[in-house]
């Protein structure tokens, strides 16, 4: 499949510590790459009729209202395509994968939801009726705020767990590795999250991996198609998208305090990355909304 060549993998705003994280901006392009990442995602789109969904092997047309549920690193994406609108709304909604555990979820009550979550490896799509629907609701929780913002994107989640004419799309379960559940890949994923603001080393790196530099080096590409510099770089960027949201600091101070030295390489590498430039997607997400 062409589409696999173009996958990139999202290091996501949502830290350990926060419960959702959702994004509600009004769009007249379609331009983001095809990706993955461990958190559920939830999409709504309103206008987007003519704009193309892709999710696993599943490639559709949409129609003006569109809600779907990704699960955990399915590969994901929608494209302009034959979209015409100059005013199209989007509320992404984002949760880990373990927001709701196993135990929780074996409750009888939580039934639809636990079924839900394991339908959603293929994308869940949702009927138009559904959508529209749930369209004000979705649209007024990023305007919330403390447990009332938490209980409603919950509520939303069970009320859809339950709704009917539900579709899967992709035939397949088509996702891509999860480095979290590798213990060595956990050991670098830690490592660097913890570190991403300081100089990072490979030979450093390689130490605590307990590998040589050559070994590490062609065991981080097996694992997540990157080298060391750009996994690095990914989760450094990951960390200025968030802080590009959330915090009132010039874009060269997240630069710095990100781990770049200097400004014209974290622009260049945050254009790479996002596509657009740090100030395009500061604008870009400026209705943000997010838990703790």
């Amino acid at each position: 499949m062409d589409i696999l060549k173009k996958i990139h993998r999202e290091i996501t705003p949502l830290t350990k510590e926060d419960s959702f994280l959702v994004f509600d901006r009004l769009k007249d392009m379609f331009d983001y790459p095809i990706h993955f990442h461990p958190e559920f995602e939830l999409n709504f789109i309103d206008k987007g009729k003519g704009l193309r969904r892709i999710v696993g092997d599943s490639v559709e047309e949409v129609d003006n209202y569109e809600l779907v549920l990704v699960g955990s690193n399915l590969f994901h994406g929608w494209e302009h395509h034959n979209c015409n609108s100059k005013n199209i709304h989007e509320v992404t909604i984002q949760f880990h994968d373990d927001l709701f555990d196993n135990k929780f979820l074996g409750r009888r009550i939580m039934k639809p939801l636990k079924d839900m979550f394991n339908r959603s490896t293929h994308g869940v799509l949702f009927s138009k009726e559904v959508a529209k629907q749930m369209m004000p609701r979705i649209v007024k929780v990023s305007k919330m705020g403390g447990i009332d913002y938490f209980l409603e994107l919950f509520s939303i989640l069970y009320d859809l767990s339950n709704s009917r004419n539900q579709r899967l799309l992709s035939t397949t379960t088509i996702h891509l590795d999860n480095f979290e559940y590798n213990e060595k890949l956990k050991t670098l994923y830690n490592h660097v999250q913890e570190n991403y603001a300081s100089k990072l080393t490979l030979h450093e790196v390689s130490e605590i991996m307990n590998m040589s530099t050559v070994s590490f080096n062609r065991f981080i590409k097996k694992c997540t198609g990157k080298t060391f510099v750009e996994y690095v770089n990914d989760v450094r960027i990951g960390f200025a998208s968030k802080w590009l949201i959330e915090k009132d600091l010039s874009i060269s101070e997240i630069a710095f305090a990100c781990g770049f030295n200097s400004i014209a390489n974290f622009n260049r590498v945050f254009r790479k990355n996002k596509g657009r430039t740090p100030t395009e997607y500061r604008q870009d997400f400026s209705g943000i909304r997010r838990v703790l």
